[in-house]
């Protein structure tokens, strides 16, 4: 059996349900996982290429992944970005700076609902909204005593559930992207000139 197949096989079956996550394949592949922790150990990866001006396109399609490299994906994913003409680019998608709040949106909101499923706790309906301040006199250099990133982020939930609101933002906090963004993950950078 494929380390892809130990980790996804209960999913085909019938199992029980909370949320729309089979929980009965959530505790097969965190019993997988825990007995061999490498097949936990994931690696996403995006290519990005300049149009021009402020717009890119990113691509997203393999990822490495419960002990080997994933082809489940027929198509790959394209995000394209740009900035708004304010910051002198032609709207034709969102900013990055968006795409994390997108992110980080979409990370805090499964996060929650696969925890809050694992433990019996029945959403029946969520929606959010983000906000992120940034001065933009950090990241063009005006001022050296402005972050370059977002100064603070405010993300606000409503949850239709009998659940506790304490216990669900506890839940959000173990999202990957909120403790990337709150963790300041090191990035190394190499560049080569062709």
């Amino acid at each position: 059996m494929s380390a892809t197949a130990e980790i996804t096989n209960e999913s085909k079956g019938a199992g029980t349900w909370v949320n729309g996550v089979n929980v009965t394949a959530l505790a097969a592949t965190l019993g997988a996982v825990g007995e061999k922790p490498a097949l936990g150990r994931f690696q996403f990866r995006a290519r990005n290429r300049w149009i021009g001006g402020a717009r890119t396109s990113s691509t997203i399609k393999g990822f490495y992944g419960a002990g080997q490299e994933d082809a489940t994906r027929r198509d790959a994913y394209v995000f394209d970005a740009d900035e708004p003409p304010v910051l002198l680019g032609e709207d034709k998608g969102a900013n990055p700076v968006e795409y994390l709040l997108h992110a980080l949106a979409g990370c805090m909101t499964t996060t929650m609902v696969y925890h809050a499923a694992s433990q019996g706790i029945e959403i029946e309906a969520l929606e959010s909204s983000f906000e992120g301040d940034i001065d933009i006199r950090g990241f063009t250099g005006l001022s050296d005593d402005v972050p370059k990133g977002y100064q603070q982020i405010r993300a606000a939930f409503r949850v239709r559930t009998r659940g506790d609101a304490g216990l669900l933002a506890d839940l959000t906090r173990m999202s990957p992207v909120y403790n990337s963004v709150c963790g300041s993950v090191p990035i190394d950078v190499t560049i080569e000139t062709i």
